[in-house]
């Protein structure tokens, strides 16, 4: 890897004459060389088809399959970029992503055809990777050579749709500059080398698989092994199969892989490290006694304005140490929020002050969003970014992730941070997956819900809570819904907004702890009926435990 490459263009067309394993998918093998041929014929396609003055973007609709990252260095050597379209979106909601993003040319797979049938796409032609057309079409190109200098560093390269919880997904921007350090700054921190093969099981179309996965690989010269889409129970198989060292995860995944039948011979693995996100310290540490692998947990906004790193010393519970520039501000005043103060189980004790949004003072990365300069004023606002996620700060610079800025929960009156009861209750041995969420209480403020999947035990629960010494008096759940699956979206990430919106009035069992009460008890249809979103009128004026 050249340590001042540019450009992803440059990274690609570095791989031509290398005849080592470069791409794998399904039982098919392309060497590096061909990786970077194939991107070769696609970005002479793509300059063939796009209509004289549009604007060079190409929507890519495909699961993990080798066409993704063929299309992703095509668009590098043409000088374009690619929007991810999210599979799962449906209807109005995905015609508006693709035609937000202004793609005269899509990419897809027969799979997806039914997800288009009757959308109205002006001015879009389709490609069908597998269909008998796109062939043909590609045969003309098949003797390209990539030629990295139509690209820039400041060249747009990727349009990913960020999940907000609320309106519409907002298209972040990446550039071919900002791709190509990221590579090559994980390739540093992580010692990424050629004969490392990176594991993509997180969908392509979002920016954690491709700048924290596909990039380093990319720069370090690393063979690509793709999962269609992530699958628990396959997951130890493949990393196997192909000899997999180094993978990433956002969401529960390692929730559910953990949740898989255990067996003895489980650290038997190539693996050496995994990246992400939102795993949580307890499924970290069970992770590495299962497989004997180290999960690094890190941070960093979708957007790219703001990222933590962990470092040797780090404490038990943070993300990694405030780096130059970071901040927690309370969002209302602008002010910097007081250090956070402990109490001896480790329990915060100054919550209400010391949880803010973390931003960023310094110079940053953000390269906004497509045509959305009202989003990209509320994260630039006050001359400097806002991440939208809550976070506390010790005494020592150590950074504490809090959740997300709508995550916060208010009861009676102290501003609780649902991230921080979510990583208690997920001690509790008969939960596979949790989530903490707010639920409107009917006089003022919010009350805590957890959804648990797994088993349940109302007396044991109730039991096991008396005993987490850092549980504060008003964070135990009042309401807890169980369900055989948690809902998750298309990134593994809990669909909180839905959870949210059903509230207590659900359709699975729901377990409540009267005022007064410490054990819980199956919430009665009268008893939950006639609520409006999180409302129980048996609840009102009840104070949290």
């Amino acid at each position: 890897m050249e340590s001042m490459t540019r450009t992803v263009a440059e990274l690609v067309a570095a791989r031509w004459g290398d005849h080592r394993a470069g791409l794998m998918c399904e039982g098919r093998t392309l060497t590096q060389h061909q990786v970077a041929a194939g991107a070769a014929a696609r970005a002479a396609l793509l300059a063939d088809l796009l209509p004289p003055g549009a604007v060079p973007h190409v929507g890519v609709l495909l699961d993990n399959t080798e066409e993704f990252p063929l299309w992703l260095g095509a668009a590098a050597l043409a000088g374009a970029a690619v929007a991810g379209i999210n599979p799962t979106r449906r209807g109005s909601e995905l015609a508006r992503d693709i035609l937000h993003t202004e793609c005269p040319l899509l990419v897809t797979e027969r799979i997806h055809l039914p997800l288009l049938a009757g959308l109205e796409l002006p001015g879009v032609r389709i490609l069908v990777t597998d269909g008998e057309e796109y062939g043909a079409l590609l045969a003309p190109y098949a003797d390209a050579v990539p030629d990295p200098s139509r690209a820039a560093p400041a060249d747009r390269l990727l349009l990913y749709f960020t999940s907000g919880s609320t309106g519409a997904p907002k298209a972040a921007l990446c550039s071919q500059g900002r791709l190509a350090a990221a590579g090559q700054a994980l390739v540093r921190q992580f010692g990424v080398r050629a004969d490392d093969v990176h594991y993509i099981c997180m969908p392509m179309f979002h920016g954690n698989a491709v700048i924290a996965d596909w990039a380093p690989a990319l720069a370090a010269g690393a063979s690509v092994a793709l999962r269609r889409r992530f699958s628990a129970s396959g997951f130890l198989a493949d990393v196997r199969r192909y000899r997999a060292t180094y993978f990433t995860y956002v969401g529960r995944a390692i929730q559910y892989v953990l949740a898989t039948e255990e067996r003895a011979d489980d650290r038997d693995n190539p693996l050496r490290l995994g990246f992400g996100t939102e795993a949580g310290a307890v499924d970290a540490a069970a992770f590495e006694r299962r497989f004997g692998v180290r999960l690094v947990e890190g941070y960093g906004s979708s957007e790219g304005g703001a990222a933590i790193q962990w470092a040797p010393g780090t404490p038990k519970g943070a993300v990694g140490p405030a780096g130059p520039g970071l901040a927690v501000l309370d969002p209302a005043t602008g002010r910097e929020c007081p250090s956070a103060a402990f109490g001896s189980a480790g329990r915060l004790l100054n919550g209400e002050e010391a949880i803010g949004e973390l931003v960023n003072r310094g110079p940053n990365p953000f390269e906004g969003y497509w045509r959305n300069p009202a989003a990209e004023a509320e994260r630039r606002r006050g001359g400097v970014y806002w991440t939208g996620d809550l976070f506390y700060r010790d005494a020592d610079g150590y950074l504490y992730f809090a959740g997300r800025a709508d995550d916060r929960i208010r009861v009676d009156g102290e501003n609780l941070a649902a991230a921080m009861i979510e990583n208690i209750v997920a001690r509790y041995e008969g939960a596979v997956a949790v989530a903490v969420y707010g639920v409107p209480d009917p006089v003022t403020g919010d009350q805590v819900m957890a959804t648990i999947a797994g088993t349940f035990d109302p007396a044991g629960f109730a039991e096991f809570l008396a005993a987490q010494p850092d549980l504060g008096t008003k964070m135990a759940p009042r309401f807890v819904r169980v369900v055989e699956r948690m809902p998750v979206t298309a990134t593994n990430k809990i669909h909180r907004a839905r959870l949210r919106k059903e509230g207590v009035p659900c359709a699975d069992p729901v377990w409540w702890r009267p005022p007064g009460e410490e054990r819980y008890r199956l919430l009665s249809p009268g008893e939950a009926g006639g609520g409006v979103g999180g409302e129980a009128p048996a609840t009102r004026g009840a104070a949290a435990p």
